[in-house]
């Protein structure tokens, strides 16, 4: 990547989408590796990416007895199973879901800025769809899978569906410059549904968490796709669905 700033120079405000701006990830753990690396060097840096099959958990599940043998037995079943380093709950990867990974320096605190990252995700996301005339807003649906607060969805209340999940994490990171304090490097993710099989999503993720007794069960009624939004097929939606983002992610600044 280039123009790269130095250390201590100004935060970067643009985001800077390499080419292709969509990339195709083996590996869902291991898709936002070059982001932090470019983040702190100085850059404020996005992708968008989509994944094979796979379930990605947090490493807090490996608690639960019989872990590894379900992995395995999934695995084996065409289904790995992936660990991830940020907290949450489990997700689905695979075709028709689009993951969108921002990540930029701040010199800002977890507590004062934590807010502002969803928000800002969020907002990407909310004025991307919004340009393919879906209406979404920010919030929780109990029953969908890795609930939280900014999750984004369509409808509220009750009838409140998931679209896409958001998450965070940060890093700190020692300026190159050999000053004492440290800075920070944030990586903001959303997962959004696009045009995904979301029975065949909720059957995998309910069986896994029922092989490991952790009691929890997803309900496919409270996530709804961006197919679903559209009353008929969409031909090539998933490049459209990359197109608007890509071009919101173009005008955006990062919260820093």
């Amino acid at each position: 990547m280039n123009d790269v700033p130095q250390a201590g120079a100004a935060l970067p405000s643009r985001f800077f989408l390499p080419v292709p701006p969509l990339r195709f990830c083996s590996d869902a753990t291991r898709a936002e590796e070059g982001l932090f690396r470019a983040a702190a060097a100085g850059q404020a840096v996005a992708q968008l990416w989509h994944a094979p099959l796979s379930l990605v958990a947090p490493v807090s599940y490996r608690r639960f007895a019989g872990f590894a043998q379900v992995c395995q037995d999934f695995a084996a079943d065409g289904c790995p199973v992936l660990l991830r380093k940020s907290g949450g709950g489990l997700v689905p990867q695979g075709p028709g879901i689009i993951n969108l990974s921002l990540a930029y320096p701040t010199d800002r605190a977890f507590g004062d800025a934590a807010e502002d990252v969803y928000r800002h995700l969020c907002g990407i996301l909310t004025d991307g769809l919004a340009q393919l005339g879906i209406a979404t807003g920010w919030q929780a649906v109990a029953g969908s899978f890795c609930d939280g607060r900014y999750n984004l969805a369509c409808g509220s209340g009750a009838q409140a569906r998931k679209i896409a999940g958001t998450a965070q994490y940060w890093r700190a990171v020692p300026y190159a410059d050999g000053r004492r304090e440290r800075r920070h490097i944030v990586l903001a993710h959303a997962l959004l549904l696009v045009d995904c099989d979301l029975l065949a999503a909720h059957r995998l993720a309910n069986e896994f968490e029922s092989r490991l007794g952790t009691g929890r069960v997803y309900q496919v009624d409270k996530t709804v796709s961006v197919a679903q939004c559209f009353n008929a097929p969409v031909a090539q939606l998933v490049a459209s669905v990359a197109e608007a983002l890509i071009t919101r992610i173009a005008g955006s600044r990062a919260p820093l």
